[in-house]
């Protein structure tokens, strides 16, 4: 059985190889060995437990005895589900839950586990595409990289991360999962290694940034680090990577200590980047390719926050 099992609830009759949770076992263990990451795994094995509890608690056992109507009913159960503060789950998030059911039962059929697939017709919720709620204005931008106090010990380190998402708008996980050599101070360059769907990305740094990188890196970084050294570039106290939820607070409260009235957290600075670019002329292709976008159409949601330069336009061909 896969790892990720350890310490975990068996769903229906795990002695019974040929039911649903003995197939989730054996479809987790192929994700690993096609080389998904731990995360995708992770989000994958969650909302499936989520699909089997509901199908076992109907006594539905295995894959052969669910169909298309079935599916959707589980879909319906979704619609109606009420979180613990009583409001229902979001379009959104009820698209993350079947997805994974619908790769589910793709595996299955295709190792000829069963005859065909349940889920290939179901139609999935429309998701409605939101606009960032807030995005920096560059001035607003700079009070935030601002805040941090170069003379405390973080506040070198806290900079240089602010100066980093400002610079080159990675992700959250990009930032965490940085390493020394991953920054070239000669070519100025970062390397982004194995961002979402593991792709390798190279990005322009600004000057700025190096140096606030490499002042962080020469007065702080050797005092943090435990040995044996893995060169993950940004420590915490202890000397190991920031944990997700610790950046995020990091992020936020400088956010809030800017007092520029808008909330948000590393997000925020790559809504911002991608935005400030449009704003200033650049390519939608370019800004797909630094922000590391599988589509195009991703990177579009930019186009509409851009509203500077549509009032440019406007404003010529306008009488105000």
């Amino acid at each position: 059985s896969s790892d990720l099992e350890k310490n975990k609830e068996p769903i229906g009759n795990p002695a019974d190889p040929e039911g649903l949770y003995a197939f989730l076992l054996r479809y987790l263990d192929w994700m690993a060995v096609t080389n998904y990451s731990p995360r995708t795994i992770g989000n994958n094995e969650s909302y499936l437990r989520t699909f089997l509890t509901w199908c076992d608690d109907r006594g539905l056992e295995r894959p052969n005895e669910i169909t298309k109507p079935i599916l959707e009913r589980y879909q319906r159960y979704l619609y109606h589900k009420r979180k613990p503060n009583g409001e229902p789950l979001s379009f959104r998030s009820q698209y993350v839950h079947i997805v994974p059911v619908r790769g589910y039962f793709k595996w299955l059929t295709k190792q000829n586990y069963i005859l065909y697939n349940p889920a290939s017709e179901l139609d999935l919720p429309k998701i409605e595409k939101r606009l960032p709620k807030y995005v920096l204005t560059e001035k607003e931008a700079e009070t935030v990289i601002a805040q941090p106090d170069l003379g405390e010990t973080m506040g070198v380190r806290d900079r240089a991360i602010l100066e980093t998402f400002y610079s080159t708008g990675i992700r959250r996980m990009e930032m965490i999962n940085l390493r020394e050599l991953d920054v070239d101070h000669e070519r100025g360059t970062l390397m982004v290694r194995q961002g979402k769907n593991r792709k390798d990305r190279m990005i322009p740094v600004g000057e700025r940034c190096l140096f606030r990188i490499k002042r962080y890196q020469q007065e702080l970084r050797h005092k943090l680090v435990m040995e044996p050294d893995d060169g993950t570039l940004f420590l915490n106290t202890v000397g190991q990577p920031i944990l997700v939820g610790a950046l995020t607070t990091l992020v936020r409260k400088y956010v809030e200590a800017a007092n520029i009235n808008k909330r948000g957290s590393c997000h925020l600075f790559r809504h911002t980047v991608a935005t400030l670019m449009l704003e200033n002329g650049a390519d939608i292709r370019y800004i797909q390719a630094l922000l590391g976008h599988a589509e195009v159409s991703t990177t579009q949601i930019y186009t509409q926050v851009s509203i500077k330069q549509l009032k440019k336009k406007i404003g010529r061909a306008h009488v105000w």
